[in-house]
């Protein structure tokens, strides 16, 4: 990798670090809003070009993709500080005492809605950059008297977790921030025991879009530019060893671009 390459991926974590840190700060001083979220979610700050109208952003982006019945019990902060583009925990299909991780878990909404579902027998655990959001994910842990989660400081890219530590991986709208996507694939594969899955909410171009096609369409922050195509996503997987592998589209983000489920699984043997 040469060192300009290496520079410009440095430039767009920063970017995308010091996004989410805005946004952290914004819901802990109580200064949130529904325009702050449509400009810090996944979409980006774009929404009427990016991603339709922002009535349609409401609907596809952030808290307003879980219902009331859902966040209920959570605090409001964990709800106003979700910026995913779906709902990853009812993607993987949790259950009973099984170990989960989200991957960029922002105020930790998926988290502490995995550590319900898992149980007390379960645990879910949490990885962020963001001090910010790490600093909130705690807190709201601690209002919903969550014991059953972890929040833990690092990178998709290279996740603080030993091998086969957890039996599922979820993340939500985050894979495509990312500058280096292999190292992502290779590393959910790696902390998942044997017969593993992930269940992922993710944005996803069509095979028809070239790179610079979906560079046009939005901003790297917002989740639009960064984005692999369906059968990148599918050689991605494949190539680190998931198998069973499907991306199925939920709703356009942009012209071609959507939010997508993502499913595979880590073989048994």
């Amino acid at each position: 990798m040469s060192e300009d390459t290496t520079s410009q991926d440095a430039g767009l974590r920063e970017q995308v670090r010091a996004r989410y840190a805005q946004a952290a700060a914004a819901v802990t001083a109580g200064t949130r809003n529904a325009n702050l979220l449509i400009e810090d979610s996944c979409c980006g700050p774009a929404a009427s070009s990016c991603c339709g109208t922002t009535a349609t952003t409401e609907r596809s982006f952030g808290a307003g993709l879980y219902d009331d019945a859902t966040t209920a019990d959570l605090p409001i902060e964990a709800v106003e500080a979700s910026l995913g583009c779906g709902n990853p925990t009812a993607v993987a299909d949790l259950h009973e005492g099984e170990r989960v991780l989200d991957l960029g878990s922002g105020g930790g909404i998926d988290v502490l809605l995995s550590a319900r579902r898992v149980g007390p027998s379960g645990f879910a655990y949490g990885v962020d950059m963001t001090d910010e959001m790490l600093e909130l994910a705690r807190a709201n842990a601690a209002k919903a008297e969550a014991r059953n989660v972890e929040f833990v400081k690092g990178t998709i890219e290279d996740v603080p977790l030993p091998d086969g530590a957890v039996d599922v991986v979820i993340s939500n709208c985050v894979i495509n921030l990312s500058t280096d996507k292999p190292a992502v694939l290779a590393e959910m594969f790696r902390v998942l025991a044997p017969g593993g899955r992930i269940g992922v909410s993710d944005v996803v171009a069509e095979d028809r879009l070239t790179p610079k096609q979906r560079a046009e369409r939005g901003s790297y922050v917002g989740c639009i530019a960064g984005a692999l195509s369906k059968s990148e996503y599918l050689d991605g997987l494949a190539a680190v060893g998931f198998t069973d592998a499907s991306v199925e589209f939920t709703h356009e983000a942009a012209d071609g671009m959507h939010a997508a489920i993502v499913r595979a699984t880590k073989p048994a043997g």
